[in-house]
């Protein structure tokens, strides 16, 4: 059987605080989970979003966080160019940290990216609509 790709693992800093970032961005997280050293989430797809506090990867490993710039990025569809701009708004009011505010991409996106509270950068995206062509 060939191997399929399942999840997408963040080590974080602040249990809480990274959970209520990614609840802005729509994902379904019981507030709950605010407690525990390990966190899961299913998105649409299948594929899941995973998060462990640095103690809990450090009580079984020697990892050290990442030094000059992020390694990972996450990217998220939106439902379109102003969905862009309204996740980008509510979660720069809700103190985050912006990183590219939203744009029109000459690849045909619009696109922003925020900075999760772990420095890690979250991509929003949608495309844009297309331009008739003339004739």
């Amino acid at each position: 059987m060939p191997v399929r790709f399942d999840a997408i693992g963040l080590v974080v800093q602040d249990m809480p605080t990274t959970l209520a970032f990614y609840r802005l961005l729509g994902l379904d997280i019981p507030s709950s989970a605010d407690t525990e050293a390990h966190v899961e989430c299913e998105l649409p797809g299948g594929v899941r979003i995973m998060w462990d506090t640095v103690d809990l990867v450090q009580s079984f490993s020697d990892w050290q966080p990442p030094a000059g710039g992020h390694r990972v990025a996450l990217a998220f569809l939106c439902d379109g160019p102003e969905q862009v701009d309204e996740l980008a708004a509510a979660l720069r009011e809700a103190g985050y940290r912006s990183h590219l505010e939203p744009f029109d991409a000459f690849w045909g996106q619009r696109y922003a990216t925020i900075f999760d509270p772990d420095g890690n950068p979250v991509d929003l995206f949608a495309p844009l609509p297309r331009k008739p062509t003339p004739g």
